[in-house]
């Protein structure tokens, strides 16, 4: 690792110092790869006759893939099938750019770190099929003691349930949780819930 990655790993593993369980959100936050989901994300519109603007994915970091595609129809007034748009993005995800997936080196090595120390989640709007891939390259999915992603619970990020469901799976009270996010929704997620949270890309 880099000094600055030093420096950021230590500081991760001083904020979470006072806490029993951690959630890492996975896209942006293990991973280092929201260009290339932003790049699946305008690949799979552009199937569906639409220009997209790839901030949107910026805006909505965190939300299941459903949630974005239906925001996307809405945006530019197209009516689609969400779940076949998710499908179809999830795709293009796994068949171009999946394999290339890079670690967010003080994230994941701070993970690695704690792991006996603290309990250890992932929690995600991906879905089940790309982020098991997507761990596995990372090599952190034989880490984790439970995965929350997309479909596990009525409302994805910002609601708080991914996050209470995790803790309810770990058996740990909310308030010992610290959630790991690169994003607004995720955040707001684990503050509702009664957790803490840290930005990784503010540290």
């Amino acid at each position: 690792m880099s000094p600055e990655s030093i420096a950021k790993f230590n500081k991760l593993n001083e904020i979470a110092e006072s806490y029993e369980a951690l959630l890492f959100d996975v896209d942006g936050t293990l991973a280092d790869n929201i260009s290339a989901h932003k790049a699946a994300y305008v690949a799979a519109a552009a199937e569906y006759d639409v220009s997209l603007d790839d901030s949107l994915i910026d805006e909505t970091a965190g939300w299941p893939t459903v949630a974005v595609a239906k925001e996307i129809g809405v945006r530019y007034h197209k009516t689609f099938d969400v779940q076949e748009f998710s499908t179809r993005k999830s795709a293009i995800f796994i068949e171009r750019f999946i394999q290339e997936t890079q670690p967010i080196d003080y994230v994941v090595e701070h993970l690695k770190f704690q792991i006996g120390k603290k309990r250890i989640a992932a929690v995600s709007g991906g879905s089940r099929s790309t982020l098991n891939i997507t761990l596995t390259v990372l090599d952190v999915l034989d880490k984790l003691e439970t995965l929350v992603c997309a479909g596990d619970t009525a409302h994805g990020k910002p609601s708080p349930e991914p996050f209470l469901l995790a803790a309810e799976r770990l058996q740990i009270d909310p308030s010992k949780c610290l959630v790991y996010e690169d994003g607004v929704p995720g955040v707001q997620g684990a503050l509702a819930a009664g957790m803490g949270a840290v930005r990784i890309d503010q540290i």
